[in-house]
């Protein structure tokens, strides 16, 4: 959506107005406002661009952009690339710089996925703890004998939920009263233990950040990249 929308207003600016972008170096002067009301909306979508492309594409060629607008525009069989193929440029470009961005901040949060790999790792050798091919790891306290929860189940449960350092950031425990909730509606490791848990059953749940809340963590509890510890009991399915 994000880029189809840039391309529209792309579009839109070089029907209007062509020379916008050539402009920009050569008049530094305050520009008379336009005078009729296509003029004004050519303007306004100029100004809307340059303030996308500086979050963008902040290191755009001016010259090669109006290139590309004017051989589509003016002689649509001449352009460099195909419509499929300009498309997949643009993608690449934003898959690219959301790539950058993540691992500049899973360096920010390095020590915070350390920690939480170590502990997994070390968990992992504990004889009663089980590790699934997902990296969920979990530990049975009280096994159930009831029916398995499926996907499109809602379920009711009880649970305490804490940080490493054993933080509790929420606790239906503690506040006296159970939550249904559907299966397929929390964190993925709470979906992935649920299917595998029958009524009954009470199991601690180690669960690293990727089937939790991820990169963006979750309030002012959950930090980013956070591994948690849930003590989830499976109360009934609704």
């Amino acid at each position: 959506m994000k880029t189809k929308f840039i391309l529209f207003l792309l579009g839109m600016t070089l029907i209007h107005s062509p020379n916008l972008f050539c402009q920009k170096k050569k008049k530094k002067n305050k520009i008379e406002a336009p005078l009729n009301k296509i003029d004004s909306i050519s303007y306004a979508v100029g100004i809307s661009i340059a303030k996308r492309f500086t979050g963008e594409f902040p290191d755009i060629n001016l010259d090669q952009f109006n290139n590309g607008l004017r051989s589509k525009l003016e002689e649509d069989d001449a352009t460099l690339f195909s419509d499929f193929e300009a498309q997949k440029i643009v993608e690449r470009y934003f898959k690219e710089k959301q790539e950058k961005a993540i691992a500049k901040e899973k360096e920010k949060y390095s020590s915070v996925i350390q920690e939480g790999e170590e502990f997994l790792k070390n968990n992992a050798k504990n004889p009663s703890v089980t590790t699934l091919r997902s990296g969920l790891q979990y530990e049975i306290i009280t096994a159930g004998n009831g029916p398995k929860p499926t996907l499109t189940d809602k379920v009711e449960t009880h649970y305490h939920g804490t940080l490493l350092d054993g933080t509790v950031f929420d606790s239906s425990v503690d506040r006296g009263t159970p939550i249904s909730f559907p299966v397929n509606g929390v964190i993925k490791g709470w979906t992935e233990a649920l299917q595998l848990m029958p009524v009954g059953s009470k199991w601690k749940l180690y669960i690293p950040y990727n089937l939790a809340y991820g990169e963006r963590g979750a309030g002012a509890s959950i930090g980013p990249y956070s591994t948690l510890i849930f003590e989830v009991e499976l109360i009934s399915i609704n």
